[in-house]
């Protein structure tokens, strides 16, 4: 009985962390009505991009992190502004091969740029468990599922409580009206894509911390899904 209830445990912590990135979905389709499907690859390109600014620069955590997170945010405004605001108002057959794709073009950028091979993940969070009794809570995860709650508390805060959030699900609806209403569709779209690549580091982050990263790290999102 204590290996199966250690069993949900486990399950549970390990499906809220995939949470955090499930959220990154739904933050870029609700503001901009995009189904990312490279959204795993996003995640990995944040994760390398982690690992390029610690431990191939050198740098501390506390320094690294937030220039990677800098990156995310220059990733999602990038991809938002080249590839998706010129497909505002577009049938969405066509935004969705456009994601397509963006999935096939990460992935090859992300092994020309880092190559095949896998690397150390810094461990930004701390290992091992903590011991409740019978069982035993892995510290990693524990801490991931946090966020995850946090992550969608806020948001939802976010989406259903604030003006701007408020236009972004107006966006959501349709691109349409949100013009005739004055609701700038651009802006939105690029606040989701920057918000999805952020969520995306937060994932990368917990999911692989002291662990590997190689290409494969981009069917976490699959698994979110």
């Amino acid at each position: 009985m204590i290996d199966a209830i250690q069993v949900v445990i486990n399950g549970l912590l390990v499906g809220l962390v995939y949470g955090v990135v499930a959220v990154s979905f739904i933050v870029i389709y609700r503001s901009s009505r995009i189904v990312n499907l490279a959204q795993g690859e996003i995640v990995l390109v944040a994760a390398f991009f982690i690992w390029t600014f610690t431990l191939a620069a050198g740098l501390s955590p506390a320094i690294g992190v937030p220039l990677a997170l800098l990156a995310c945010v220059a990733l999602g405004f990038s991809l938002e502004r080249s590839i998706f605001r010129p497909l505002i108002g577009q049938p969405a057959f066509t935004i969705f091969m456009a994601s397509v794709a963006l999935l096939i073009l990460l992935r090859g950028l992300a092994q020309l740029v880092w190559g095949a091979e896998t690397r150390p993940f810094p461990e930004l969070l701390p290992p091992g468990a903590w011991r409740l009794g019978p069982f035993l809570v892995n510290k990693r995860l524990l801490i991931g599922a946090v966020l995850t709650i946090a992550a969608v508390e806020l948001l939802h805060w976010f989406f259903m409580r604030t003006r701007y959030g408020l236009r972004l699900a107006a966006v959501a609806e349709d691109h349409y009206t949100a013009l005739s209403l004055g609701v700038s569709v651009r802006k939105a779209v690029a606040a989701g894509w920057i918000m999805g690549a952020l969520l995306g580091a937060v994932g990368a982050t917990v999911l692989l911390s002291g662990q590997i990263v190689s290409l494969s790290a981009a069917n976490i999102g699959l698994r979110a899904l």
